[in-house]
């Protein structure tokens, strides 16, 4: 028979977590570092070989009706915000920190800090704010909601809200429509009327 490649609700309910919502899916195969410091909201998927590391103090925190697809790499140590209804595609990498590639320093993590100039700094996903497969974001950014970024871009700025980002470097390309913000209330109301069930 075949068995899901799922950790389900019943699995997660001791794993660790912060806190961890309803109807929340976790491949089975992701790394999850530091689960202490993760916040995960309700109706939340997580797929395959993703990697989550918090940090030892600061937390990733993910909203409801989020999906972060496989193979995305989420580096926390100064702080992930992911709101709800915000999703990263494919193989999305997301840093917290970044070495000084200048020269002006030494680089990597074997090296004392007081030989290095690392950049660091809390990243912010906004409600409703979509990023495409393999895009890359970078310390100190917001991304502002319901802007949507297109594949392989690399985000080293804050973006406004509800406008279509592309590219290295990122540029602005048009407003995003709004329409999906009546889809969500259409999709909270149900929510309401089955719970009254």
């Amino acid at each position: 028979m075949f068995e899901s490649g799922f950790y389900g609700d019943k699995d997660l309910a001791h794993a660790g977590f912060k806190s961890i919502g309803k109807n929340v899916l976790i491949a089975k195969n992701c790394t999850i570092i530091n689960p202490h410091n993760i916040s995960i909201g309700n109706n939340v998927r997580i797929d395959g070989y993703c990697t989550l590391v918090a940090g030892a103090e600061l937390m990733i925190s993910i909203g409801s009706y989020v999906h972060i697809g496989s193979y995305s790499f989420l580096s926390g140590a100064k702080g992930i915000i992911l709101e709800d209804f915000s999703a990263l595609s494919q193989s999305v990498k997301i840093y917290t920190q970044s070495d000084d590639y200048t020269g002006e320093t030494l680089t990597n993590p074997t090296v004392p800090a007081k030989y290095k100039n690392v950049n660091s700094g809390a990243v912010v996903i906004r409600k409703h704010a979509l990023l495409g497969s393999g895009c890359v974001v970078l310390p100190s950014t917001e991304i502002g909601k319901g802007a949507a970024v297109g594949a392989l871009s690399l985000v080293t700025l804050d973006l406004n809200e509800w406008f279509v980002y592309f590219g290295n470097p990122i540029r602005k390309l048009k407003p995003r429509l709004k329409n999906l913000l009546n889809l969500e209330i259409k999709l909270r109301e149900n929510l309401e009327y089955e719970n009254q069930d």
